[in-house]
């Protein structure tokens, strides 16, 4: 099929579905500013005096705190960034009853900014930051007007932002969550995400629905799987796309 006949597809599929659920990672977001990863361009292919994936690791955010935020604050965090097409017709489907939920790799809150309601975010949020020492809430401003390491204003912790770093589990009751929406799918749509990082790639295994639709500019692990696959760019699908 050529693009204008996978998109019809796609229509398709979407009108003769009221239990879609879309699974999205780092992709989704560039159009609104925010880099991916793996990509050519992506954060994992820029040189840096340590590997990203080490600096944000869970051992790196204690053995070198400075470091991680001077990282986290210039790498991780893009505050000034909106909601693109493709978040807003996430919302919008969800809004019109045809959409169950958003299971993301992301944490930069833009679905929920979008007006999306049921989010998971298996990696946490860049919006959600707690003190170390007594669980005092921060929002990103705090986090982001504080010079170096942010401490808390009641008792001077540490403050660690909400994001699931390299050697930490997922939290339980979101990856359950997650897992209880992609079963009570028919239409699961993977939107931008290179589905190699485990154990967020690993819940697709637990769709049994209908149609299976994988969107993204690279070849994935889970191609040959797809019911519908395309690899292009969202800019060139979602205009095209009607709720």
């Amino acid at each position: 099929m050529n693009r204008k006949e996978k998109i019809e597809e796609l229509q398709r599929i979407i009108d003769g579905s009221k239990a879609i659920v879309f699974f999205t990672g780092a992709g989704v977001s560039t159009a609104s500013g925010i880099p991916d990863f793996r990509s050519q361009d992506g954060l994992y292919n820029q040189q840096f005096a340590y590997p990203p994936e080490e600096i944000i690791s869970h051992h790196f955010f204690y053995d070198d705190i400075e470091e991680f935020y001077r990282f986290y604050k210039q790498k991780m965090v893009y505050p000034d960034a909106k909601p693109n097409i493709v978040h807003e017709y996430i919302a919008k489907l969800e809004k019109a009853g045809k959409c169950l939920g958003t299971v993301t790799q992301n944490i930069d809150g833009l679905h929920t900014a979008a007006g999306s309601n049921h989010v998971y975010e298996l990696h946490g949020s860049i919006l959600r930051n707690t003190c170390e020492q007594c669980g005092r809430s921060y929002p990103l401003k705090y986090i982001m007007d504080q010079e170096g390491v942010p401490h808390c204003g009641h008792c001077g912790g540490i403050i660690k932002p909400d994001v699931v770093l390299y050697e930490e589990p997922l939290d339980s009751f979101t990856l359950n969550r997650s897992v209880s929406l992609i079963q009570s799918a028919d239409v699961l749509i993977v939107l931008g995400t290179s589905l190699v990082v485990y154990p967020a790639a690993g819940l697709l295994q637990y769709f049994s629905g209908r149609s299976l639709v994988l969107i993204n500019k690279d070849t994935t692990p889970y191609d040959s799987a797809a019911d519908l696959l395309i690899q292009d760019t969202f800019e060139n699908i979602f205009p095209y796309l009607h709720i």
